[in-house]
């Protein structure tokens, strides 16, 4: 009996493992560009289509139909494309010249949490709403801890809370229904 409640486990880890490897994924982009000085725009230019195949995931298991499928497809592929110009549009050589490194990685994170929200706002996916809604609360922490001599070892705490948060309030939910 006990291996069931632990098979139990592993699939609810499982389970949310995509969503706290977006908010990893952010996070380290942010240290990234903070240890190498400038954004590192490859790394930020991949995560958007690795955030989309997440959200179409999450789309695809809620809904049944084919015409359903075709329609989250659509609807994700469009957003995502919408972000990824928004961030390619502060790599423009003109933003670049107006921009610091700072400025742009923090730009370059809001821009992912305002388009995750939406995603999961849009797409009926809670857990990606909630993850873009704790991108969003990075973007003044990754702020003040680019200031500080520790970056790296402060965001890697601060992504451990966020982590631990997750899974705690989460906990918490379950308990509750």
């Amino acid at each position: 009996m006990g291996e069931i409640g632990t098979d139990t486990k592993q699939s609810e880890v499982i389970a949310e493992l995509p969503y706290v490897t977006m908010l990893i994924a952010a996070f380290i982009g942010i240290a990234i560009s903070g240890f190498i000085g400038r954004p590192a725009t490859l790394y930020w230019q991949l995560l958007v289509p690795a955030y989309a195949l997440i959200c179409i995931v999450a789309g695809w298991e809620r809904d049944a139909t084919s015409a359903e499928h075709m329609r989250v497809v659509v609807r994700q592929a469009i957003h995502w494309l919408a972000c990824f110009i928004a961030m390619r549009l502060l790599f423009l050589p003109e933003v670049r010249g107006i921009l610091n490194d700072n400025a742009a990685g923090l730009s370059l994170l809001t821009v992912l949490a305002l388009a995750t929200f939406l995603a999961g706002l849009h797409g009926g996916a809670w857990r990606i709403a909630v993850v873009g809604i704790v991108l969003a609360l990075g973007v003044p922490a990754a702020g003040w801890l680019e200031q500080s001599a520790l970056l790296l070892t402060a965001e890697a705490i601060v992504v451990a809370g966020l982590v631990g948060l997750f899974f705690w309030a989460r906990s918490r939910w379950r308990d509750a229904s």
